[in-house]
């Protein structure tokens, strides 16, 4: 980048002072703000498109890898589903199970205890997703259970004195 200091400014002001002239010289410089204006605006237009257009290709490629990885758990979900309706239709027929993976297939499903653990984790982070602080919470430590007006609060804290409690009048 140019290396342009206080002194080479001050000289590139006198120059153009001198070679302009007083006259022209303030509306030259406000058509030069003008257009570093514009440069600016359009050097920003272009890193915004330049970085939208990376982030459109991230998307891209994260739809890519989604689907090809929805594509092959469909697939192994498919071959899973027809080696156990060959075996059970074995079973039915009285035949032998030919399959290899009748004894490694019911461990890759998941038991009743993992999938309750699951469905307990799911609920909580939906919960905490979803919520803000639970009602038994706020009542066990004093919090707003629900939202004053500013009158109401005026009403409620402010000290009783002798007075009647009536209007102003």
């Amino acid at each position: 980048m140019i290396d342009l200091g206080l002194s080479k400014i001050a000289i590139i002001g006198v120059v153009a002072l001198i070679v302009i002239g007083p006259e022209k010289l303030p509306k030259v410089a406000r058509m030069a703000g003008t257009l570093y204006g514009r440069a600016q605006r359009y050097l920003h237009d272009v890193k915004s498109e330049v970085s939208r257009e990376i982030e459109l290709d991230e998307l891209r490629n994260l739809h890519k890898e989604v689907h090809e990885s929805a594509q092959s758990f469909k697939d192994d979900f498919q071959h899973s589903v027809s080696s156990q309706v060959d075996e059970v239709e074995a079973l039915w027929d009285g035949r032998e199970a030919t399959s290899a993976h009748s004894g490694s297939s019911s461990s890759s499903f998941l038991s009743t205890s993992d999938i309750e653990r699951k469905a307990r984790d799911f609920r909580r982070k939906k919960l905490v997703r979803t919520s803000s602080v639970p009602t038994w919470y706020k009542h066990r430590n004093g919090g707003k259970t629900h939202v004053l007006s500013g009158a109401a609060r005026v009403r409620k804290f402010r000290p009783s004195s002798s007075k009647s409690k009536s209007s102003f009048f």
